[in-house]
């Protein structure tokens, strides 16, 4: 590849924005993560709080849907 084809100033501005948002990211998992904990340490289940966030981001009836399946599986294997 030639380097005169490639405006190296705008690359290098592209990979700065991508790594500070990178970081960005790293920290609110960070904290993210830290509620978590403070939810554990208050008496709830974080697995549990996970799966209801999931939940909540779904569309109702995809949601509906998918719960309607999953009993339908549970059923056919007698674990409902």
């Amino acid at each position: 590849m030639d380097n005169n084809l490639v405006d190296g100033g705008h690359l290098k501005a592209f990979i700065e924005r991508i790594e500070k948002l990178e970081e960005e990211k790293r920290a609110i998992a960070d904290d993210i993560k830290d509620v978590y904990g403070e939810a554990k340490g208050t008496g709830f289940d974080p697995k549990i709080i996970r799966k209801i966030v999931s939940l909540r981001r779904q569309d109702k009836s995809k949601r509906e849907e998918e719960e309607e399946i999953l009993g339908l599986y549970l059923a056919a294997l007698g674990m409902e």
